[in-house]
């Protein structure tokens, strides 16, 4: 009896595409790729090599020098044609690489001139997604790539070339032998009696699909991070005017910034910039001064500033601990989600008007303008974000919100299946079985094994034309 319906749709599209490889604007090299099954025509109509040898004639891996040209033989370009034959290629198909002097105006010559040979242009992501449909990758893999081009720090490259090499797509893959296994075992023993059946059968397939939800729980705890690695976590800086915040913001930059002034209300809107720590890309967005006021500008300020505390991963709230804690300082910090909040004392080299609050739950002591507790509040800040990640493992691959939601969805359907085999498992052994096949497809369209066009348009459509 089969165990799951694998659906494959045939959404191969057999036409020779092109693109440019390379970002937009000026550089010493710029690509022109070209994938397909008249790519050799098409190379041989535009490249005309120095040696002769036509490029349709050459081995796979080798390059050829020679001139880009028009279809009246007025040239475009000098550069290299590199060939790479199937399926030892990107994309498993003929592929070449045309390679000139980078600028703008001379890739779209070349692309153009490749079109008119016979090429059409490729879509966002097509090369990737030949790549997927003829079998060199799977859809994590791909995904793997996406977050390698977009990565924002070291970690998070680290943890998308592990992706792309195919570590997390093995962890989902043993997942999805062992349902695949708890599956067929179950479906084997609707063929035999109850009484010819071995005592251990089912107690072994119990324990079987106990230890698949260790390991789904293990990838589902690494959601955090990767949510983390490919979002990056926001940052607000909250305070009353004059607390430092400003300050803090360029000291944590390395430069300056914002304008540090004190004349109070002159942050009156949220000014945002990127920082890396420990591996994790920050958004820090220093607020407006959180006050009373009649200033309808300055008002707006503060309205944003409290709009991104509640969407902040990390609030650092500052107060000057040279002076009386203000009673609107004291309303704030007893609202404090103490779990994703940090408590800056500053000015505490002019003294300390008040003692340390009882609930809070991270303070740190600083004097901002000398940088005196910088490096205790990135301590701190690198503690907060470890809620939602280890950020002192190596990088590893972790998984995506899609993976997770089909995750999510696949354990609750093993979960039923597992509910049904400890009330009665002979009698629900049928039920049982079907709750595992929804989460083998579940899984299954996790890596590619179970996909369809809208999922693919999902994945591909946000990767560049030239990948």
């Amino acid at each position: 009896m089969e165990i799951v319906i694998i659906r494959r749709m045939s959404l191969y599209n057999p036409d020779t595409i092109a693109a440019i490889a390379t970002p937009p604007g000026e550089g010493g090299v710029g690509i022109v790729r070209i994938s397909g099954p008249a790519v050799w025509p098409i190379a041989d109509a535009l490249f005309l090599p120095m040696d002769k040898t036509p490029v349709s004639a050459r081995e796979h891996g080798t390059f050829a020098y020679g001139k880009v040209v028009e279809a009246d033989g007025r040239e475009i370009d000098t550069g290299l044609a590199l060939v790479m034959r199937a399926p030892k290629s990107y994309t498993c198909e003929d592929v070449v690489e045309i390679q000139g002097h980078g600028g703008a105006v001379g890739m779209r010559r070349i692309l153009r001139r490749a079109l008119e040979a016979g090429a059409r242009m490729a879509e966002p992501g097509e090369f990737t997604k030949r790549a997927f449909l003829n079998g060199r990758i799977d859809l994590v893999q791909a995904e793997g790539i996406f977050d390698l081009i977009r990565a924002r720090s070291d970690r998070a490259a680290a943890a998308a070339l592990e992706q792309m090499e195919g570590k997390l797509s093995r962890q989902f893959d043993a997942i999805y032998d062992a349902f695949m296994e708890v599956a067929a075992n179950l479906e084997t023993t609707l063929d035999f009696v109850e009484d010819e059946l071995p005592d251990d059968v089912f107690s072994g397939i119990a324990v079987l699909l106990d230890r698949t939800f260790r390991t789904l729980d293990e990838l589902l705890d690494t959601w955090d991070e990767g949510r983390l690695l490919r979002e990056g976590a926001r940052v607000v800086i909250l305070g009353r005017p004059n607390a430092g915040k400003s300050t803090l913001l360029n000291a944590l930059l390395g430069f300056d910034r914002a304008i540090v002034s004190s004349t109070a209300g002159t942050t009156r809107d949220t000014i945002e910039e990127g920082f890396v720590l420990d591996g994790i890309p920050l958004r820090i967005i220093d607020t407006a001064g959180l006050r009373q006021t009649d200033c309808e500008i300055e008002a707006e300020g503060i309205r944003r500033a409290e709009a991104h505390s509640l969407e902040a991963h990390v609030s650092i709230y500052l107060i000057d601990a040279s002076q009386p804690l203000h009673e609107e300082d004291r309303l704030r910090l007893e609202k404090f989600d103490p779990g994703r909040s940090i408590i800056v004392l500053n000015k505490v080299d002019l003294g300390h008007a008040f003692p340390i609050p009882d609930h809070a739950s991270c303070v740190v002591e600083a004097s901002l303008i000398s940088g005196d507790g910088i490096r205790e509040l990135k301590q701190a800040m690198a503690l907060t974000l470890e809620k939602g990640a280890d950020l002192a493992a190596p990088p590893h691959a972790v998984i995506s919100e899609r993976h997770r939601h089909l995750l999510i969805q696949a354990h609750a359907e093993a979960r039923q299946a597992r509910a049904f085999l400890n009330e009665n498992v002979e009698e629900n052994a049928v039920l049982a079985a079907e709750h595992l096949r929804s989460a083998l497809e579940l899984l299954g369209q996790v890596t590619g094994r179970v996909y369809h066009e809208e999922l693919l348009e999902n994945i591909f459509s946000r990767f560049c034309i030239g990948k």
